[in-house]
């Protein structure tokens, strides 16, 4: 790894990151359509999310390849086939058929976002949170935009026009060959060991990730809350599904914003320290949306600070893992994700289960609370993650 940040390259892999996502950000806002056309409950709406999301249970098989394989491909075929799956939910005629295209959505997400931050820790030299926030900045960027534009052309074509906007996925992936085609360091090499096997890293980083899942499930709840079912709740109460659209973009704007923001924070200030602050934060930002729900301009300042305060958090986590010291960087990176996918199922199936027979004004209350507990996991999981960074294990 070199240590010199190489911005150019970093740039190209955030940019790809961007295009790829902006594809997977067109789901959320036609959720309330997609209900209405197929007649769902918020739960059956929330396993088509599951759908998308259940790739990621093949990340621990796609880290492994790509610690012993050339990756480049991954970031350049992903956005186009991600583009075309999600494009085409607007013509299906079946809840099934909408199932299908998000799976195969959330399979072409796993396979660019497992080996990228990998990548971009490699170009970012000894700025790794700088590099981390640059990745995250262009996915949170994504679905500003990709929110806006599937808003935009619902309400002034409709859904079923939705196809049409897979040719700018399409589009970027040939571009994308083109400017990563000559990029040799996408190839994440290993030490060759004949005794090193693939079980050990998650034995020796086990304690880490336990601490660090942990933490992540309390918090859960509201980032899901926001990022899935945000426009459902705006539209019950009784804001317009454009209305509920630009409120979504607004949240996913200020979270880039503040993705960027937080990889220039002086490194004087802990990674634990910017975590609680971040994440005690937004527990009294969600209660100002719940309390100011209707009256547009302060829920909208709420939003503003949700987005800024949860998104925030993202690079933060990604820098603690890739200063895990090991071999195996793309590998530990599929454990997270992995971890990710239990926690975020549980949480999707726990909030629209949770929303439909409470309603979801309680389910947002009892969300806004959670992350508090998360709180205490801080200190341990800062001790465990200085332990594992100071020494090789694998």
């Amino acid at each position: 790894m070199v240590s010199k940040f190489q911005k150019k390259n970093v740039l190209t892999v955030s940019t790809a990151h961007f295009f790829h996502d902006l594809y997977l950000a067109f789901f959320a806002p036609i959720i309330p359509l997609l209900m209405a056309r197929f007649g769902l409950s918020l739960s059956a709406a929330g396993m088509l999310d599951i759908a998308r999301r259940l790739p990621s249970l093949a990340t621990p098989l796609i880290g492994i390849m790509a610690d012993r394989k050339p990756v480049k491909y991954f970031i350049i075929l992903t956005p186009g086939i991600t583009a075309v799956s999600m494009s085409l939910i607007g013509v299906a005629t079946s809840y099934w058929m909408v199932f299908l295209l998000l799976f195969i959505a959330g399979l072409s997400s796993v396979c660019f976002h497992v080996p990228a931050p990998v990548i971009v820790k490699g170009f970012s030299g000894d700025k790794i949170k700088k590099g981390m926030s640059f990745y995250m900045s262009g996915g949170a960027i994504a679905g500003t935009v990709g929110t806006f534009v599937i808003t935009l052309i619902i309400t002034l074509y409709g859904l079923d026009k939705s196809y049409l906007l897979m040719l700018f996925g399409i589009a970027t992936s040939v571009v994308l060959f083109f400017r990563l085609k000559n990029i040799s360091s996408v190839h994440i090499t290993q030490q060759k060991n004949k005794k090193n096997k693939q079980y050990k890293p998650i034995r020796v980083f086990l304690p880490f990730f336990i601490i660090l899942g942990c933490f992540m499930l309390f918090r859960a709840g509201m980032s899901l809350a926001l990022t899935l079912y945000l426009p459902v709740y705006l539209t019950k109460s009784g804001a317009s599904l454009w209305f509920a659209g630009i409120s979504l973009t607004i949240l996913n704007l200020s979270g880039a914003a503040g993705m960027i923001g937080i990889g220039y924070f002086p490194d004087r200030l802990s990674t634990r320290k910017l975590l609680f602050i971040l994440t005690f934060l937004s527990v009294f930002a969600m209660w100002g949306l719940i309390f100011f729900s209707h009256i547009k301009l302060l829920m909208l300042v709420c939003v503003v600070l949700l987005g800024v305060l949860l998104f925030s958090s993202a690079p933060l986590i990604l820098t603690l893992i890739q200063h895990l010291n090991s071999n195996r960087p793309s590998f530990l990176n599929s454990i997270y994700f992995t971890l990710g996918f239990f926690i975020n199922v549980s949480g999707i199936l726990l909030v629209g289960f949770t929303g439909d027979h409470i309603g979801l004004e309680k389910t947002f209350k009892i969300c806004a609370t959670l992350p508090l507990f998360s709180l205490p996991f801080l200190f341990f999981l800062s001790k465990k993650s200085k332990e594992l960074s100071s020494r090789s294990l694998i």
